[in-house]
């Protein structure tokens, strides 16, 4: 009789620790199934440096990406960043050096990871937290292509050594990596649209490992270093005065590398949690 009420006793134990365990699933799905976010960005990108020193948004060029953000908490998230977009700066149009009048466009692809903190407690699909502005901070890697145009055609920029980069005259001056890293951060302003659906505006800039996303950086070379090459000859100086004799005069600021921003809107939707897809009763 002992042993039966024994029995009775540890049925009874371990049917409320089995739906203690089921009560602590629930809670945790709940709380996890607003976490993960696939999202997608469109909006325009946009360079500061030798040949755009300071005006924000001149230039701009279309960029576009997506993004993944993983949210621990209703302020803190972590994001990973896949970003596509097109700078471009024009003493001719920037006139901030017309004599120079140097000109380039490059792509720029771009893998970053970001921190975030919300001003305000957010969850993505809760109506009930309908929006928060917050700040952001992270870094990645990206390749660029500095390219000039000469009679109707786009050349890259890197094989001349505009700047005697490479070149016997000039051993101090490497020829430089089209990959290189960044340090990024802005601010952006968060939004509930419907339960699965959350949008942002987001502005971020992006400080490069970088002088040569414009081709542009030191003092210009000796032209010897080009020889024959009409190509380089063209793209190293085309002032529109004393062009061929501005030899150790300043062709850029080498003491600032350049930097390149992302602008624009994000549309994110939630990713449902395992427990969902097996369960369609779930919901």
């Amino acid at each position: 009789m002992f042993q039966n009420h024994r029995l009775t006793c540890l049925r009874k134990a371990s049917n409320k620790i089995i739906l203690l365990a089921f009560f602590t699933l629930f809670i945790f799905s709940q709380a996890t199934a607003q976490r993960n976010e696939l999202g997608f960005f469109f909006g325009g990108s946009y360079y500061i440096g030798d040949l755009n020193p300071s005006r924000q948004f001149a230039m701009t060029r279309i960029g576009v990406g997506g993004l993944y953000r993983y949210n621990f908490n209703d302020h803190l998230s972590l994001r990973a960043n896949g970003f596509w977009g097109n700078v471009a700066g024009d003493d001719a149009i920037i006139k901030y050096n017309e004599n120079r009048n140097l000109h380039f466009r490059s792509n720029i692809l771009e893998l970053s990871l970001q921190g975030e903190v919300n001003f305000l407690p957010f969850e993505p699909g809760d109506l009930k937290t309908p929006s928060t502005p917050y700040i952001f901070g992270g870094a990645g890697v990206f390749r660029f292509n500095p390219q000039a145009e000469w009679d109707g055609v786009w050349y890259n920029l890197k094989p001349f050594g505009t700047e005697g980069q490479g070149s016997d005259l000039y051993p101090d001056r490497k020829p430089y990596s089209l990959i290189s890293h960044n340090f990024l951060f802005g601010i952006g302003f968060k939004f509930n649209i419907t339960r699965q659906f959350t949008g942002a505006l987001e502005w971020g800039m992006r400080r490069t490992g970088t002088d040569y996303l414009d081709d542009v950086s030191t003092t210009y070379p000796d032209p010897q270093v080009f020889g024959e090459d009409s190509r380089a000859l063209h793209f190293y100086d085309q002032s529109l005065e004393n062009r061929g004799e501005n030899m150790d005069f300043q062709r850029g600021n080498p003491h600032n590398n350049d930097w390149y921003s992302f602008a624009g809107f994000i549309l994110t939707f939630r990713i449902r949690n395992f427990s969902r897809q097996m369960c369609p009763a779930y919901n």
